[in-house]
This record gives structure tokens, C-alpha cells and sequence, in this order.
């Protein structure tokens, strides 16, 4: 068996690695460019919008287009931004960096750097199912694999996205049966998007908070299609929410905001609805297990589809994944990060 270990910030791999794991983020200094720094840098390869893996402060983003208004919705609309499609190529310095369809949430792209024959894929957060608005995932051949483990222990193992999306029109009837607004808890960018696809077929009306409000109009405006909203604002009428639909960010959970909605019914939409427990601590009245995330055997089946030969695992349960790797055969160390707080939402009504 090989050894598993811990690399930590500021370690370098190897003077002629590809990518070194640096005090600001993974770094290529043959291209001279940081993906998904935490400190800003003169130029940053983002995977994708969610706040652990776009920070502030760097001089120039490389992104992929839809994240593109994301970032300036989040980052500022004055910063430096270049992007490209999935499978173009651009050269830093002679490396070839491309993006590929990560499957996370709009826009976010794994990013495959190329330099001398040698073959890294830094994937940021990725999932292999096809939720019908992020992308199809597609495995990207490599030498060495960078890889979020966010649920990488066997106990995680997703239904498919339209059963799932059936418990959630099932739940929202019984509520309307009931005379009860269906209070969906899900994050504004990413999982709120797919939630939209959910009930949309029930045709009810659909309201958001301002949180998701904000990120539905960047996306939209940008030429993405998803079904109408509308904003809660203080002057929204009390009677327009009977028998709603309402999603809302995980930071509006016990606010005021959300008592005004009773008489409600919550669903916390999350990868951690998994394990028994956590829906009742959150005091939610049903947890619908959707996560934007790899699970157990997708995790699996991407580090055998990529071909490494190494694999480094940057957040999750990254000790976990990486002596399961190491068992198996596949060369695996742990790497500390900054990433895995997904997303901090933005609570303004």
C-alpha cells in the first residue's frame, strides 16, 4: 500500500511540477497563473463563481463566459475579465490551459493545463450527472488529477435528479393540500437554478429572495433560459404567497424574513440530507437529498475515466478518498485548501 500524506500550504511538490500548492493557491509557474486563488494574484483561472473559488483582489480573471456575470455581480464589474468556451485553448507562456465542463453549476468548468507532454486537470467542484442547465461532464484524460472529495465516503450515494425533482412536486401538492406555502432552502447560485426545473412543471407561482433574485437576473441577462420568478420584497402582498412556492438561501433560514411566509412547510435541498438527523437540526419538515456534488461511486468513476496516475485531494474527506486511492493502487495524497465554504449568500431583500 502506498502512504498517504498531507501537503500543506506553501509546500511545493516538486521544483518541476506542473502545479505547486502555494500560500495563495494552486500556482503554474511555467504559465505564471493561479487557479481559484484565495488571495489575489496578478492572473486567475477560475473554475467557477461560487465564493471559495472566486476571491477578490486579483489584478485578472480567465473564466469560463456564464461565469463571467456572476463574477462581476459578486467581484465588480470593473475588474479584468477574459473568457472562452468549453475545449478552447488559450497559451500562457507556452501552456496550454483549456476548460471542460464540470457539471457543478452554470459556468463551471474543470481546467486541463498542458505543458511538455505533461497533463494536469484541476476539476474545482464537479458532479458526473447531467442536471440539464450546467453542462454534460465529460472525462478529460490526464497525468495528474486535482480533485474536490466534498462527499467522499461510501454513505453518500445520489437517487437520480428526477426522482428527486418528483419527491419535491409530490411535497409541494401536500402543502398546497394543506394550505401551506413549500419553502425550498437551497443555494442561490447552482442548486437554486436546478430547484427551477423541479417545479416549474407545476405551474404555481415561484418567488425568491432577493439573494436568488440577484442571481437570477445576472444569468438570465446573459442569455441563460430559466423559468420566471418574482422577487419578495416588503410590498409584496400577503395574498399572492398562498399556497407559493418560495426559495430561499440558507442564510434566511430562522430570519424574519421567513416567518412572514407561515404558514409554510421547509425543505432543505442539500447532499447532507444524506445522513439521518441533519434535516431535524435545521428544523426543516423534509430534506430532499440534491447536491451539486460528486458522490461516492462518481468520484470514483471519474478519478478510473481521467487515467491518473496521481491524484490530490484538495476538500471533503480528503484523508478519507485518498487512502481508499492509496489501497487501490492509485498514487493519492491530501492536500490543505481554502476551498468548501460554498457559497456565503448575499441576504439583502
Amino acid at each position: 500500500m502506498l502512504p498517504s500524506c498531507r501537503l500543506l500550504w506553501g509546500t511545493k511538490i516538486s521544483e518541476l511540477s506542473l502545479i505547486q500548492f502555494t500560500d495563495k493557491g494552486l500556482y503554474c509557474p511555467a504559465g505564471d497563473f493561479y487557479i481559484d486563488p484565495w488571495r489575489g494574484v496578478n492572473r486567475a483561472v477560475i473554475t467557477h463563481a461560487h465564493s471559495d473559488h472566486a476571491r477578490w483582489g486579483s489584478n485578472a480573471y480567465l473564466c469560463h463566459t456564464l461565469t463571467k456575470p456572476i463574477l462581476q455581480l459578486r467581484l465588480g464589474v470593473e475588474n479584468t475579465y477574459e473568457t472562452m468556451g468549453w475545449g478552447e485553448t488559450v497559451n500562457m507562456n507556452g501552456v496550454a490551459v483549456s476548460l471542460h465542463p464540470a457539471a457543478h453549476i452554470i459556468g463551471s468548468s474543470m481546467v486541463r493545463v498542458a505543458y511538455r507532454g505533461e497533463v494536469w486537470l484541476v476539476t474545482g467542484d464537479y458532479k458526473l450527472e447531467n442536471d440539464g442547465i450546467s453542462g454534460s461532464w465529460q472525462p478529460v484524460p490526464c497525468h495528474t488529477l486535482i480533485t474536490e472529495c466534498t462527499f467522499g465516503l461510501p454513505i453518500y450515494q445520489w437517487q437520480p435528479q428526477e426522482n428527486i425533482f418528483a419527491d419535491i412536486r409530490q411535497w409541494v401538492l401536500q402543502n398546497m393540500a394543506a394550505a401551506k406555502n413549500s419553502v425550498l432552502i437551497a443555494y442561490s447560485l447552482g442548486k437554486a437554478q436546478r430547484l427551477l426545473q423541479a417545479v416549474a412543471p407545476l405551474q404555481i407561482p415561484i418567488f425568491v429572495h432577493g439573494a436568488i433574485w440577484n442571481t437570477h437576473n445576472a444569468l438570465t441577462e446573459a442569455g441563460v433560459q430559466l423559468p420566471q420568478v418574482t422577487r419578495i420584497t416588503a410590498d409584496t402582498p400577503k395574498d399572492l404567497l398562498k399556497k407559493a412556492i418560495v426559495i430561499a438561501p440558507p442564510g434566511a433560514e430562522g430570519t424574519p424574513w421567513l416567518k412572514k411566509l407561515q404558514p409554510y412547510s421547509l425543505g432543505v435541498c442539500s447532499g447532507w440530507m444524506q445522513v439521518r438527523g441533519n434535516a431535524r437540526r435545521r428544523n426543516a419538515d423534509r430534506g430532499f437529498v440534491l447536491s451539486d456534488h460528486a458522490d461516492w461511486p462518481a468520484l470514483l468513476e471519474a478519478v478510473a475515466a481521467t487515467g491518473a496516475q496521481k491524484v490530490f485531494t484538495t476538500h471533503g474527506f480528503t484523508a478519507a478518498f485518498s487512502r481508499y486511492l492509496n489501497e487501490k493502487g492509485i498514487e493519492s495524497e491530501e492536500v490543505k485548501t481554502a476551498y468548501g465554504t460554498e457559497e456565503t449568500d448575499n441576504l439583502e431583500e
